[in-house]
């Protein structure tokens, strides 16, 4: 996939194209549907299918208070988008100065003279431009100006829940791990470098990889059952997110044990997938209490893991 950074370099660079326009967070399956219909016209065009996304997300300039913590970092994003099929995906620096862009201007100077869109795929709400001014009936009007087609795609339901960013945030937040997964069409990840711990995993027989979490929404506090890839191979596990109580710690920490795993991985990248929540964060009377319900936790979800 061909990744454009900004407006100037993509000028004149695509042929015929399809484009989708919006955030993608998560790049659930709601925007994997929407993906599919791009890639269907740019076919029908004889042409490419792009996705135009924004860096940094415009709340984050606009309203930062606002702002959501993100299901996947920007540079994740670009590799879900990629996995998808897409063609190209022009990323803009959004700044105060684009966001006074009016409805018109977006379309017939970044759309239309920047791009050179032949057909513009959305969802059946999109607003654009200054003020969010731009709608659906206008987006045709200027289609049909300018002579480019208009496509809209109505929100994905999975078990009578419309599948929405938002929701999944809600329910990574909640610990309803399994359940965004669903509407993810994947396991929700986090990936970071392995740090040097307490070393209480040894000592309890369970070592385990701490994890420096990253700056993303982060699932409610407990015991998971997980993925684990380090150098590119797969390891299953179960993980502990929260603060040791038992230990009177009080920093947020990763800290996964790793099946059938024996290395010296400190420093490395390591990507957590979690795979489903097993139980809330307890406190214990102390380590030997601890260490029988570990081995407990790593039973339920080795049974998760080969039930899948």
């Amino acid at each position: 996939m061909q990744v454009f950074h900004g407006l100037e370099v993509v000028e004149g660079k695509l042929k015929n194209p399809a484009i989708t326009i919006g955030n993608f967070d998560g790049v659930h399956r709601g925007h994997q549907a929407l993906f599919q219909r791009v890639k269907h016209w740019a076919e029908q065009l004889n042409g490419q299918s792009a996705v135009m996304t924004f860096d940094p997300h415009p709340l984050q300039v606009l309203f930062p208070k606002k702002a959501p913590t993100f299901i996947t970092s920007h540079s994740k994003k670009l590799d879900l988008i990629a996995a998808c099929g897409i063609d190209a995906t022009i990323v803009i620096p959004f700044d105060h100065q684009f966001s006074q862009m009016s409805a018109r201007e977006f379309v017939e100077i970044v759309l239309v003279e920047k791009i050179g869109v032949k057909a513009i795929i959305v969802g059946h709400d999109y607003r654009f431009g200054h003020s969010r001014e731009g709608n659906i009936a206008f987006l045709r009007q200027l289609g049909d100006q300018h002579g480019f087609k208009v496509d809209t795609v109505s929100g994905i339901k999975i078990n009578d829940t419309v599948v929405s960013s938002t929701a999944i945030r809600h329910m990574i937040v909640n610990g309803d791990i399994s359940k965004a997964n669903k509407l993810l069409g994947r396991y929700f990840e986090v990936s970071g470098a392995v740090i040097a711990g307490r070393k209480r995993g040894i000592t309890l027989g369970f070592p385990t990889a701490n994890i420096r979490m990253p700056a993303l929404t982060s699932p409610r506090t407990g015991v998971y059952a997980i993925e684990a890839e380090v150098d590119g191979k797969t390891y299953g596990g179960a993980a502990n997110l929260g603060y040791n109580p038992t230990f009177g710690d009080t920093d947020l920490s990763l800290e996964a044990h790793l099946f059938d795993f024996n290395q010296d991985i400190y420093g490395k990248q390591i990507t957590i997938r979690f795979i489903d929540r097993l139980r809330d964060e307890l406190r214990f009377s102390g380590a030997d209490e601890l260490a029988v319900q570990i081995g407990k936790d790593v039973e339920a979800a080795k049974k998760i893991l080969q039930n899948r």
